[in-house]
């Protein structure tokens, strides 16, 4: 039986205060824009100051709130997770303001590239033509439409240059040794760092404590698999301690990896055979399952991109699987039990 999930911390600290968590460690927490209205980041101390993990979205409250927790500190480096503009979005003011530079897994650094840019499949057009073939209505499809490139707002420069992260590459951060994991589903090459040292995991966002990560196909690649990525990629954690210390993106601090991990599968396996069933005689597409999937109203054309995107990794999935089969005609997707 694994340990249950236990949090050392009670609150989150208030913005701009920085709360050591362990030797060494410091948690920031930024505001967010959304429904998730958060973001975790971390200071590690550094031979001559802090390598920053993660850098927040691009909003005046999150750069007010840098400048008071580098009050009295240099920042040395900027180690970035991932693309996502909660993450990457305030690396090149960071950059600008202090010198310090970004590294990041060259994957994230070219995906962000190209949705800041419109590149090829990742153009708002292109997003927008893969949801209606899955069936999304036209009224959340101009909602998008008209909600414009919401990457850029969020990451509204990228440093020109970089140091690339590889998979299980070691970085000497201070006084210890952090090793590079590599996971997939969430993002192209999703970074986390571990210390066996400390006994301490940076998990990003492949592995949160309430909420389930999301995981989403990309009108790049339509018939990608990405949750079985996912599944897979969480399951490496349980090579690591069961009491490891997690430190995520959104949420608190918790040990109890194993349990989380089980959690996961179970939460997604189960979210699978609902799916399954509302499948079963009549076949369906990705935009009529969402309210099976989800149970709930998506308010807003950022979540409605969300839960699309997340509906269609999920029949991509139980496809790959053989659970369901897909039909093409019309130039409608639909899937049948």
């Amino acid at each position: 039986m694994n340990a249950p999930i236990a949090y050392p911390h009670e609150t989150a600290p208030a913005p701009g205060v920085a709360v050591p968590v362990a030797p060494g460690i410091e948690w920031l927490c930024m505001p967010l824009p959304f429904a998730l209205n958060h973001i975790n980041l971390w200071l590690l101390a550094d031979s001559e100051g802090y390598a920053a993990v993660d850098t927040g979205f691009a909003l005046d409250p999150v750069k007010q709130a840098w400048q008071s927790a580098l009050t009295g500190r240099r920042l040395t480096r900027c180690i970035v997770t991932h693309c996502h503009p909660d993450h990457l979005g305030l690396a090149a003011w960071l950059e600008q303001q202090t010198g310090a530079g970004l590294w990041i897994a060259q994957g994230e650094y070219l995906a962000a590239h190209m949705m800041v840019e419109q590149i090829a499949g990742y153009r708002i057009s292109v997003m927008v033509d893969f949801f209606r073939q899955h069936g999304l209505d036209e009224a959340r499809i101009d909602a998008l439409v008209a909600r414009g490139n919401g990457y850029k707002r969020g990451v509204p420069a990228i440093p020109a240059t970089y140091r690339r992260l590889f998979d299980q590459q070691v970085l000497q951060i201070g006084a210890h040794e952090w090793r590079t994991i590599v996971g997939h589903g969430h993002a192209p090459e999703h970074m986390s760092l571990y210390c066996a040292e400390l006994g301490v995991l940076i998990s990003g966002d492949m592995l949160l404590p309430r909420i389930s990560t999301n995981i989403s196909v990309m009108a790049s690649t339509p018939y990608a698999d990405p949750l079985g990525l996912f599944l897979d990629s969480i399951d490496g954690f349980r090579a690591l301690p069961e009491d490891t210390l997690v430190l995520p993106s959104h949420g608190r601090p918790f040990r109890g990896l194993h349990a989380r991990v089980d959690q996961l599968h179970a939460h997604h396996a189960e979210r699978c055979e609902v799916l399954i069933a509302a499948c079963r005689g009549t076949p369906k597409n990705a935009a009529e399952l969402i309210a099976v999937l989800f149970n709930r109203e998506i308010p807003d054309p950022h979540q409605t991109m969300f839960a699309m995107g997340e509906a269609i990794a999920h029949l991509n999935y139980l496809e790959h699987s053989g659970k369901l089969k897909r039909i093409e005609e019309n130039g409608l997707t639909r899937f049948t039990s």
